[in-house]
């Protein structure tokens, strides 16, 4: 069976299965010289053979990721350590040019288009919204057509226009205002023409974004066989440097290109990241020879959209599903959407069963009134993760802080270190040093003593790794309220408390991310099924998106319900006559209902079934085979 099996995956990557051609096995029979029988020689000959074979099917991945040239991928040439070091040196560089502009794209939004505090810290969180948001739009494109390293080498190349207008941009005076040198007179504001270059340049960096990061976290994990005892630890640990890479990549940005941005200008502030992005895709691109690709399988949202339709229609004739019900599965080894595994029938949202129900009226080659078990299971399995998804983004509000109130803070605080004087943009290297330090000490100590304790391999769950950081988001934003109502009080004047005082709510944030996103890494890529691997990744992604757009929402709100820009809780320049830490207690709030109502969401929770493998048909009672 897994000689047959070995074959049948061969033909159908269209390869030439030659299982003879090897010279070192033609033995050549002399019969006046040799006392073997010649039967004997050819049974030597076949065990030999039968032997390399066997060898070489263990040496293929079970999950169907194929090397560059359409070949089942080999685990001895390609993937797992040897694949991945190119995928997160790529991520290092690629987030050093994204989070090195944004976390000073509020200060360059002041300083050099006369927008308001503001207006600047809801430009930028709208921004980073729609960034992340696109991320949905990128995966449907990886999962239906364009592959997942297609899908980032093709958006690379968007991202790397969009920084190279930005650039131009910030190079030439006619492209942004007069800069406003007297504060009692009125700045000018930014022509239409000047904000419609900046904001399309900003449009094709999120759009850039957008195809890239849903992709990235996802294609690294394709180099690891789920099949493989091994390779799954290895992918646990890839989430894990992986995260530590987008940290690393901060920390270079928040830096290094903050202080050219400061110091030099912002025209080398923005040329040097556009040069960084071009070399991403470049270091990418080496790659090649030693990844796994995942073959597209066809829009995941179609596939959802077929259930739903199949299965109204159903409730509508009047079919009901029980225990017995035969449901429709096909009788090949494999499900008939591209590429994919069967999965097993669960009892979860049975109303969606209805949808594999064959009746009289029905063609069981249209989809959109049969659908097959394994396609109802694929939509179950995403609507599953939903719950998980709302119940994390309030940490996202918070996190948006990070990189507009937070530096308002530090922008009037005492920024010394000696003689050196910390950019404002790179106070945030306080929380990308939290990941730094926090993720080789879980991955070295951390994890071993917790498995001790747990019996599980990581230590804990993904789900409780996302609890633990939703649980620390709300210490770090009740130590923002207490830093900020200590420094209006007691130290309103300009430079008059150390940016140190921040330390703790940057860490502490820093913190909160590093359990929950790694968290949400494992959890979104492990519950999703073959076809929907860039949409899940995509779906939590997304909020961060929606957060900062919440945030933006709850900005707008609390300034307009509290008088304005000029009397309310967050005024327009003065932070000293401005309510943030109230701010900051509404937000410390919020994290603690989100953090009970997770709690039920996780407890609730079902983990999916495992993944039939690819030698193996679903058996299962309550399904039909036509």
């Amino acid at each position: 069976m897994a000689i047959h099996n070995f074959i049948r995956r061969k033909a159908e990557n269209d390869m030439d299965f030659n299982v003879y051609e090897d010279e070192s096995t033609v033995i050549h029979h002399d019969d006046s010289s040799s006392n073997l029988d010649q039967s004997q020689v050819l049974n030597v000959v076949s065990s030999s053979e039968m032997d390399r074979e066997e060898m070489d099917l263990n040496s293929l991945v079970s999950n169907d990721r194929v090397d560059r040239h359409g070949r089942i991928a080999d685990k001895r040439t390609t993937g797992g350590w040897k694949a991945a070091p190119y995928i997160i040196l790529n991520e290092v560089v690629e987030r050093f040019a994204f989070l090195g502009l944004t976390v000073n794209l509020t200060n360059y939004l002041i300083s050099q288009m006369n927008e308001t505090i503001p207006d600047a810290a809801t430009h930028v969180t709208d921004w980073t919204g729609a960034a992340y948001v696109l991320t949905i739009f990128g995966a449907f494109i990886a999962d239906a057509y364009l592959g997942r390293f297609r899908t980032i080498i093709v958006f690379s190349t968007i991202y790397a226009v969009g920084m190279i207008m930005l650039t131009i941009s910030a190079s030439f005076s006619t492209l942004h205002p007069p800069k406003c040198a007297v504060k009692v007179t009125p700045c000018k504001e930014a022509s239409q023409g000047q904000n419609l270059f900046l904001y399309s340049a900003l449009g094709l960096i999120a759009l850039g974004t957008g195809g890239i990061k849903p992709c990235v976290s996802s294609f690294g994990a394709d180099q690891f066989d789920e099949g493989d005892e091994k390779e799954v630890q290895m992918k646990f640990s890839f989430f894990n440097w992986f995260y530590f890479a987008i940290n690393m990549g901060a920390l270079l940005g928040i830096t290094l290109l903050v202080y050219l941005q400061n110091q030099v200008g912002w025209s080398w502030g923005f040329a040097l990241p556009t040069i960084t992005t071009i070399i991403s895709i470049v270091i990418l691109a080496v790659g090649i020879p030693y990844y796994r690709f995942q073959k597209p399988m066809g829009s995941p949202f179609t596939r959802f959209l077929q259930v739903i339709v199949a299965s109204i229609k159903k409730h509508r004739g009047g079919v009901s599903v029980e225990n017995e019900t035969p449901l429709y599965e096909v009788e090949t080894t494999y499900s008939d959407i591209i590429g994919a595994r069967k999965l097993p029938h669960t009892l979860q949202y049975r109303f969606f069963d209805k949808a594999a129900v064959i009746t009289e009226k029905d063609t069981v080659s249209n989809r959109w009134s049969v659908c097959t078990v394994t396609q109802v299971e694929e939509f179950k399995s995403f609507i599953k993760i939903l719950p998980v998804w709302a119940s994390t983004i309030a940490i996202s509000i918070s996190l948006a802080q990070m990189s507009t109130w937070f530096l308002s803070q530090a922008k009037i605080m005492n920024k010394k270190l000696g003689k050196f004087e910390i950019p404002n943009g790179s106070v945030t290297v306080f929380a990308a040093s939290s990941s730094l330090i926090l993720i080789p000490l879980y991955e070295r100590f951390i994890i071993p003593i917790l498995r001790k304790f747990t019996g599980h391999s990581r230590g804990i769950t993904s789900l409780q790794r996302m609890g633990v950081g939703l649980f620390v988001s709300i210490i770090a934003m009740a130590s923002a309220a207490l830093v900020e109502k200590t420094r209006r009080e007691h130290y309103p004047g300009e430079n008059s408390m150390s940016v140190f005082w921040l330390l703790p709510q940057f860490f502490l944030m820093g913190s909160a991310e590093v359990f929950t996103y790694v968290g949400q890494l494992e959890f979104f890529y492990d519950e999703a099924t073959d076809g929907t691997k860039s949409i899940s990744s995509a779906v939590f992604l997304s909020e961060v998106g929606i957060g900062s757009w919440l945030s933006s929402a709850l900005v707008k709100t609390v300034t307009a319900t509290t008088g304005g820009q000029d009397k309310g809780w967050l005024r327009r320049k003065d932070l000293n006559e401005s309510r943030l830490d109230w701010f900051f207690w509404i937000l410390t709030v919020l994290n603690a209902v989100n953090f009970l109502v997770y709690l039920v969401v996780a407890i609730c929770y079902k983990g999916k079934e495992s993944i039939v493998r690819d030698k193996n048909m679903v058996e299962l009672s309550n399904v039909q085979c036509t």
